[in-house]
């Protein structure tokens, strides 16, 4: 995929991991249009990088068409999309319940498919769907069960929609990376981290993602190298 003039929409470019996916698209040449929950860091992206901010809450059953219809209106069309949303928490089973792991689902695997959902029928031949799962998809760890299971359940999507969307010529991109140092495992949803060690940096991982995005790739395993 050239990027150059790519009309491409991030989603979740409020959050560290998103930022800084924007800003390497950004890099790039690609013509953006940035969402986010929070209204005061979406505003900041927006404005550093002198795009269209769009209010998108994935947990609202309509938020994503509406978002979807605004950047659509703001870029002329979508040629690319990156998904960079999702929670964590943290602890056994046993301690989780069903508010938490309904939350987890919900942020991880619902939001995203929503998502996936409203922006399908506006993309054409040669674009693409970039989805950020995780590497607990493939290598799940103690203490963080319910996580991995969204995650997986997200990778697992992506999968069967790239089944799909093959006749389309619309590439679907699953990115699993590992723990970076974003900050999300300071804001979980139940829980205490355990010893994840340094994460990576994510404006490394940002520009193997958009590097990944560039290459036609369909799946990225950051566990794997």
């Amino acid at each position: 995929m050239d990027l150059r003039s790519t009309r491409a929409l991030v989603v979740g470019a409020s959050g560290v991991l998103g930022g800084e996916v924007a800003r390497a698209l950004a890099a790039r040449g690609a013509q953006l249009a940035v969402t986010g929950r929070d209204p005061e860091r979406r505003r900041r992206i927006a404005s550093e990088l002198g795009v269209p901010g769009i209010a998108l809450d994935l947990s609202e059953p309509t938020s994503a068409d509406q978002a979807v219809a605004e950047a659509v209106a703001a870029l002329g069309g979508i040629d690319l999309v990156v998904s960079c949303v999702g929670a964590v928490a943290f602890g056994p089973v046993t301690e989780l319940d069903d508010a938490v792991m309904v939350k987890l689902f919900d942020a991880n695997v619902f939001g995203p498919i929503r998502l996936a959902r409203a922006v399908v029928p506006v993309l054409g031949p040669g674009s693409a769907l970039v989805v950020l799962s995780g590497v607990v998809a493939e290598q799940p760890m103690a203490g963080m069960a319910a996580y991995s299971a969204a995650k997986a359940a997200m990778t697992g999507f992506d999968r069967a929609l790239a089944r799909e969307l093959r006749r389309s010529k619309i590439r679907v991109l699953d990115i699993r990376p590992r723990h970076l140092e974003t900050g999300l495992a300071g804001r979980p949803l139940a829980g205490v981290a355990p010893a994840l060690g340094r994460g990576g940096d994510p404006r490394d991982a940002a520009r193997r993602i958009v590097t990944a995005i560039a290459d036609d790739v369909r799946e990225v395993d950051f566990g794997s190298g």
